[in-house]
């Protein structure tokens, strides 16, 4: 069984829904991947949130940006599955959701992402293509990568 998907600018979050946001990105981006940055950017408030919630546990999220706000081309970043939940691949249906997010929202095709570089094959596998070499973001090796 999937989780339950929602689209929400920042400001129709709940207060619960921030807190379990910043939570999965703590646990995951912070602890997890033993990376000390700041995740609280700045970028939240612009950014449209995709939730997916499985027995009222946030289970998966990422956020989508218009052009020319994060990338020259509408982007997803912050994604991220919480490690209970990934065996059940809702990643794949969280990427679905956001590509679908930036066309139905933004009306936009072109989408560009920072990716992580241990995930370029997942990436690949929903139609983005690398387009730089690699770099560290955060003392974690990314590449840039297009879709559409």
């Amino acid at each position: 069984m999937s989780p339950e998907f929602k689209i929400k600018p920042f400001k129709a979050l709940s207060g619960q829904e921030v807190y379990d946001v910043l939570k999965l990105r703590e646990e995951v981006f912070i602890v997890e991947q033993i990376c000390i940055y700041q995740d609280i950017d700045g970028k939240d408030q612009k950014a449209l949130h995709v939730l997916a919630y499985h027995n009222n546990e946030l289970a998966a999220y990422c956020r989508l940006f218009d052009a020319g706000y994060y990338f020259d081309q509408a982007s997803i970043g912050r994604v991220i599955v919480a490690s209970k939940f990934r065996e059940n691949k809702w990643g794949h249906d969280l990427m679905r959701e956001a590509i679908k997010g930036v066309q139905d929202h933004f009306g936009k095709s072109q989408i560009t992402i920072s990716a992580q570089l241990y995930l370029k094959k997942f990436y690949e596998s929903h139609g983005f293509v690398a387009t730089s070499e690699t770099y560290l973001e955060d003392d974690i090796p990314h590449i840039q990568m297009k879709r559409g």
